[in-house]
């Protein structure tokens, strides 16, 4: 068994436990397998083995491996990083979903890009108030959801969040609670959050996608 077949299991049986801790069943999350910087062997490697959803972070890197992998039917790509409204067009023709959705002229640049089924937006909030990330305000939340709810060839399909970087994974729950709480406020059933370190916290607090990267590939070249 190579290391992406036993991490990628390993990860499994956790995302298992978490759910069978709070009485969930296993298929109500998501496993994002977060791929950025990682050979497009590894990424082919883990599809044999049954996963279909792939994060990237960087628009030009999805566009290319997408290029790339267009073989493979199946997969989902997602587009999880930061995104600039002069790369909207790899997005919005290549991905399934898109993790990161911060203003309103991006929704609407995504909007004006996309064709054929809708591409399903999870709407990122900065939770933590740091200015080292993007994301809106929570202030801003009810405005921003008004002006992007009726565009067309998008759907919204939640929020998303990431937590102030911390080694203990406890932390991160008061981040998670608060965003779930928000998503209820407004209707919305879908939590993008949780990552290496954290995701068994998010899965006890109600995501409903994971991003996982380096417990599935390890770390990532170069780091």
């Amino acid at each position: 068994m190579t290391d992406v077949a036993s991490n990628l299991r390993a990860v499994q049986q956790r995302v298992a436990f978490a759910c069978r801790r709070v009485d969930r069943p296993v298929e109500s999350v998501r496993l994002l397998a977060v791929s950025k910087l990682h050979s497009a062997n590894s990424i082919r490697e883990a599809y044999g083995l049954g996963q279909r959803d792939f994060g990237e972070n960087y628009a030009q890197e999805l566009r290319d491996k997408a290029t790339q992998l267009h073989e493979l039917a199946e997969i989902r790509w997602h587009a999880i990083g930061p995104l600039q409204l002069n790369k909207a067009k790899y997005v919005a023709k290549m991905a399934y979903a898109f993790h990161a959705l911060d203003r309103v002229a991006l929704a609407e640049e995504l909007s004006k890009r996309r064709a054929g089924l809708p591409l399903l937006c999870y709407l990122e909030l900065n939770l933590g108030g740091e200015l080292s990330k993007s994301g809106i305000q929570v202030s801003q939340l009810s405005a921003v959801l008004e002006q992007i709810s009726p565009l067309p060839n998008l759907k919204l399909a939640g929020l998303m969040c990431l937590p102030p970087l911390s080694p203990d994974p406890e932390s991160s729950r008061p981040f998670f609670r608060a965003l779930r709480e928000l998503a209820l406020q407004h209707g919305l059933k879908e939590l993008s959050m949780g990552s290496t370190h954290d995701f068994e916290v998010a899965i006890e607090e109600g995501a409903t996608v994971i991003r996982v990267g380096s417990a599935i590939f390890g770390e990532r070249p170069g780091a």
